[in-house]
């Protein structure tokens, strides 16, 4: 393969481990949910062991999706897992909580209580997937950063290549509000991904009963801030890269270029919401359907891989500055080498051996509801 088809390759790989692990956030939306969907102790222990048993997915696939970057694309990693510790360390940090929380909350000798470590499992279902979601929206709202590779060779800052534009250090994408929007609509497609995996796998009608109950809400919230942000996006000026120098420029309606270039990642986006909608709509209208978490779990890696697709194919930067248009990132100036990506995309082929375990590991744990 050429290096701009190993390239768009790894962004491929990237993006759809990042689908993934926006479906795997169920466990988050559950935990989320724990208190107003286990109204007595005996429900939220049923609720903590039927999340208990799939967080290692999550967990395992966060830090899967975070090497793929760091190896594929180690500008963008160094910039931003570099440069925006704050944001991420607060992400990484609501997520330790998660198997502490599952590890001492039962345990004899549990000096602080059952309830204290159930409430850390509910910062880690609002925390986790809102900051995840107003990071990725930087991929299309940008961030602030500098980039200068000239450092590599010069004697002052040597070595350091990217630089953030402020104090914040990824704290300032909170202040945007288009980043708090699709973090919003993360979260609220967590929690009815997180309602529909407990009517699938608790036998327990009054928790499921009250998994019901909760979509109406979530959904509601959820259509609300997801389309906001998707027509706004679709609206908005992009980030455009001409291929032949390489040079950053605005272009009106950049993204929606996209989606009507790439006819199949536009099939990609309308695929997925159909069967997001196909699976909320069978668990409000059939009482008795617990099978709903699969359209809507497909449904969600679908859409999700659909709008990285347009963040990062087509001649777009992914990761746009906020500072200095030329440092932003593309798929071109952000990767590896051609040898290590040739080399990876030889590894890349035991990711279905991978998914395999994943799906055998899902059936064997959910074999006793």
């Amino acid at each position: 393969m050429t290096m701009i088809c190993l390239q768009q390759y790894w962004w491929f790989i990237v993006s759809l481990l990042g689908s993934i692990l926006v479906f795997l956030l169920f466990v988050q939306g559950t935990n989320s949910m724990l208190f107003s969907i286990g109204k007595t102790e005996e429900q939220r222990s049923k609720l903590i062991r039927a999340t208990g048993s799939k967080w290692e997915l999550t967990f395992t696939t966060l830090v899967t999706f975070g090497g793929a970057f760091f190896a594929s694309f180690p500008l963008f990693y160094s910039t931003s897992f570099g440069g925006a510790y704050w944001l991420w360390m607060i992400i990484l940090f609501s997520f330790v909580l998660q198997p502490v929380s599952y590890e001492f909350e039962g345990k004899l000798g549990n000096i602080f209580g059952k309830k204290t470590f159930h409430i850390f499992l509910a910062i880690n279902g609002f925390v986790g997937p809102l900051l995840l979601g107003g990071a990725v929206a930087t991929f299309f709202n940008g961030s602030n950063f500098v980039i200068g590779k000239e450092n590599l060779l010069g004697i002052e800052n040597a070595g350091v290549i990217s630089a953030w534009a402020n104090g914040s250090h990824g704290l300032d994408a909170l202040l945007d509000i288009w980043n708090l929007v699709l973090g919003l609509a993360v979260l609220f497609l967590a929690r009815i991904l997180g309602a529909l995996y407990v009517i699938n796998n608790v036998e327990d009608e009054t928790i499921r009963a009250n998994s019901r109950k909760t979509l109406v809400f979530n959904v509601s919230a959820f259509l609300i801030f997801f389309l906001a942000f998707l027509i706004r996006t679709l609206l908005k000026d992009g980030y455009a890269v001409n291929p032949e120098n390489g040079v950053i420029s605005m272009e009106p309606l950049k993204y929606l270029h996209n989606l009507l270039d790439m006819w199949y990642v536009f099939a990609l986006l309308v695929v997925g919401v159909v069967l997001v909608l196909w699976g909320i709509g069978d668990a409000l209208l059939h009482k008795e359907s617990i099978k709903s978490i699969w359209p809507a779990g497909i449904g969600t890696v679908l859409t999700v891989l659909a709008l990285f697709l347009v963040a990062g194919f087509n001649n777009t930067a992914f990761y746009p500055s906020n500072a200095d248009l030329q440092s932003s990132l593309t798929i071109q100036n952000a990767s590896s080498s051609e040898f290590t990506l040739r080399t990876m995309a030889y590894v890349s082929i035991l990711v279905p051996f991978v998914l395999a375990y994943i799906v055998y590991a899902w059936r064997s744990l959910g074999k006793t509801k």
